[in-house]
């Protein structure tokens, strides 16, 4: 009796069709949504629906033979972008931004009811992470150590900062807000030989970045060469001030007692 049962569910869930798909692109690319339907009958009647609300944005009506799209909506996000294959009702979208990653359903009417639901990731492309010296940790890190920094603006969502030494990770931070700076702080030896990378990564691209120890990590006398020109320059302005209010203090000294 159970086994009837479980066959029975199982053939209900054939015929209603009801199923998910994932498909994640990068923005710009373009997404094939599949109906997996070989030739349309005349009798078929194809929907596809967008969003928590179910907007149309497309229908394939085989006896009446339209194929309408309905781009304008929602907000204008579909103008110019939808495309139908005539033959399958398959639905393409054209160069995608992030504003078109959500849910949409295929509703096929005809012989047999199908339903099935594509949940779209449109991802943003990423920049490339930036390395540097970190002269705020300089003053505290020892004389044979090298601090540096690791650091990117993002204005995506779900991305990952991390520093790699060959294929290991040393260290990562993560974040799912949109418009928001990460930076990730690493401490070598200046005659450390291993190979160094920060990688920016989502779910489905990456962005490295590798170090060039010899270069940002060279030895100096000079601290503020070390910090870098901009660091240099207000050190040495700052410097010039001291110098300056110093001199005028002694004269203004010098004065005070001749004239006593």
């Amino acid at each position: 009796m159970f086994h009837t049962f479980v066959l029975l569910c199982l053939c209900w869930w054939r015929l209603i069709g009801v199923f998910g798909e994932s498909v994640s692109v990068m923005e710009g690319e373009s997404v094939t949504l599949h109906t997996d339907v070989t030739k349309i009958r005349e009798n078929d009647d194809i929907l596809w629906k967008f969003g928590a609300e179910n907007v149309l944005i497309a229908r394939i009506s085989g006896a009446a033979g339209v194929f309408p799209t309905y781009d304008d909506v929602p907000d204008g996000r579909f103008r110019g972008r939808l495309k139908l294959d005539h033959q399958t009702g398959s639905l393409t979208i054209t160069n995608t931004t992030t504003e078109h990653t959500g849910d949409y359903q295929l509703v096929i009417r005809g012989a047999k009811l199908l339903s099935k639901t594509f949940n779209v990731s449109v991802y943003a492309r990423l920049p490339v992470p930036v390395i540097s010296r970190d002269c705020s940790s300089s003053s505290s890190s020892s004389s044979s150590s090298c601090s540096l920094v690791c650091s990117s603006v993002v204005n995506v969502s779900h991305v990952t900062l991390s520093w790699y030494k060959g294929i290991s990770v040393l260290s990562s931070i993560s974040a799912s807000d949109l418009s928001i700076s990460l930076s990730l702080p690493l401490e070598v030896e200046y005659q450390d030989k291993n190979t160094y990378s920060c990688v920016l990564n989502n779910p489905i691209s990456n962005q490295t970045t590798h170090l060039d120890i010899n270069t940002l990590c060279h030895t100096c006398e000079v601290h503020d060469h070390c910090c870098g020109p901009t660091e240099a320059v207000i050190r040495l302005a700052l410097s010039a001030l001291v110098g300056v209010a110093t001199v005028a203090f002694l004269l203004y000294d010098i004065r005070s007692t001749r004239v006593r």
